[in-house]
């Protein structure tokens, strides 16, 4: 089978044997917003197509692809949910000739009854199931919109989601705090000085302010002060999340799971890190249990 996660910004496909294991794979930053006019068939032939000509192999794909922006919406199906209601709630798109399958995402409400959402993460999420070892478990999936997801017996509960990772970005490239940090590697330092400061009382947004001033008074230069707002901004979120201590999965892109592992141990948690690759286990099951 094809095993696509075709997000916002990138698009990642792997070709299956018949085994179930990988023997090819691409990476592109074709994501959904780069493709005009609806032409996401040829968008998808422009990286696979030689794979798709090579013989009948199902393609099953999950993300942004099954929005409203995306090739064909696939309505997000009703948290608690596990494999059999997300295979279930699967939509078909056809050309040429070809088909794939798309995954729904998922839905659930907080205590408040506001509404949340995930694409693509239920599936990376159906693929690490067998990788943990409690009935009950907590994993974090960090990126541009962080996940917060409570699983038990295999199925998915409920979820929370942080603009942890948008905020930083937006915040460094068009706010005040921007124009006092420079790029290059993050400073390790400063980021636990974030951490700790979100520790203390008076708030995210009096917080923030925080990182001007210690700029403006020699507290932090340049190279400190982007490593600073990104441990202030995990920092909060680590102190909003539903589960403030114990064994906590990290499962996403290497470089950011890893700094989510630091920033939960110093606060006490288990961190414990899953395959980023799950999401291609994940296809693979619905694939099996959908019959595509």
């Amino acid at each position: 089978m094809i095993a696509v996660d075709w997000g916002t910004s990138s698009l990642r496909a792997y070709r299956l044997g018949e085994d179930g294991n990988v023997v090819d794979k691409r990476s592109t930053q074709r994501g959904i917003l780069t493709v005009q006019d609806g032409r996401f068939a040829e968008a998808l032939e422009g990286q696979i197509g030689d794979w798709l000509d090579t013989g009948e192999a199902p393609v099953v794909m999950s993300g942004m692809i099954g929005s409203r922006q995306g090739w064909k919406e696939a309505p997000y199906a009703q948290c608690p949910a596990g494999l059999s209601e997300i295979a279930a709630a699967m939509v078909r798109v056809e050309w040429k000739g070809h088909c794939a399958w798309i995954a729904p995402g998922l839905t659930c409400r907080d205590e408040s009854g506001v509404p949340d959402v995930m694409r693509g993460e239920e599936v990376q999420i159906l693929g690490a199931l067998d990788k943990l070892t409690e009935d009950e478990a907590w994993i974090c999936l960090p990126g541009t919109h962080s996940k917060w997801v409570q699983v038990q017996a295999q199925r998915i509960i409920r979820f929370a989601t942080y603009m942890t990772g948008e905020v930083f970005a937006v915040m460094k490239a068009h706010s005040i705090l921007g124009r006092m940090m420079s790029d290059g590697e993050l400073d390790l330092r400063a980021f636990d000085g974030g951490l700790n400061r979100a520790r203390d009382n008076g708030g995210l947004l009096h917080h923030l302010f925080g990182a001007r001033t210690r700029g403006l008074f020699g507290e932090l230069d340049d190279k400190e002060s982007a490593g600073y707002l990104s441990g202030l901004l995990i920092g909060h979120e680590l102190r909003s999340v539903p589960r403030q201590s114990g064994v906590v999965y990290v499962l996403g892109a290497e470089a950011l799971a890893q700094l989510y592992v630091h920033a939960l141990g110093t606060q006490g948690y288990e961190p414990r890190v899953l395959d980023p690759d799950a999401v291609v286990t994940g296809l693979s099951r619905l694939a099996s249990l959908a019959r595509v």
